[in-house]
């Protein structure tokens, strides 16, 4: 297996104001930042799905504006899987900030035989944070194609691999590895304050 990793960061924030989620300040580090650390560590290979190259100008990692323009998270998920060069990508969210090494590192072995390594909490799955195999890309293009954007829909059919909520508690010791930081309240949380 060849792996890249993409952070997707091509939504308008609108439920935390438009805001630059991925800027937000943990401990003293961007969420970027924390990211790129835990991604660093299991491949060197990193873009982003994004509109807005300027604010990553810095970091020297590419920027992608999704190829399918208004198509949401299954239009950055299928962007990703054309721009990287890996065979599987590992996809996650720029506003999620607990992820670790140990749990990308099994979510990442556990791709290798199918579509699709994908978590699942009680919120249920969590596609902005799963492997996919690059070559779903024509089938999800295909989905988009047809009016289908919703990636739950898009994942029927496919061999997924779902890690599910006990497996999650071994990585999971605060609750928090999948949260994403979509509000302004959800910030204060994963902050403390």
């Amino acid at each position: 297996m060849t792996l890249s990793a993409a952070i997707l960061a091509g939504g308008n924030a609108s439920r935390f104001g438009g805001l630059d989620k991925s800027a937000l300040r943990l401990d003293g580090q961007s969420i970027f930042d924390l990211q790129l650390a835990v991604l660093g560590a299991l491949t060197s290979s990193i873009l982003i799905v994004g509109t807005d190259s300027t604010r990553f100008r810095a970091s020297g990692i590419p920027v992608f504006a999704d190829r399918v323009p208004g198509a949401g998270a299954l239009g950055g998920i299928y962007t990703a899987l054309v721009e990287a060069p890996g065979d599987h990508v590992l996809v996650i969210a720029c506003d999620m900030p607990f992820l670790t090494r140990p749990f990308l590192a099994h979510l990442v072995a556990e791709a290798a035989h199918v579509d699709v390594a994908i978590p699942k909490d009680a919120d249920g799955r969590r596609p902005l944070c799963a492997v996919f195999a690059s070559r779903l890309a024509p089938h999800l293009r295909a989905c988009m194609d047809a009016g289908r954007l919703r990636v739950r829909d898009a994942l029927h059919g496919l061999q997924v691999r779902e890690i599910g909520p006990e497996e999650l508690a071994r990585y999971d010791v605060n609750g928090r590895l999948l949260m994403n930081v979509n509000t302004p309240d959800d910030y204060r949380r994963a902050t403390g304050v």
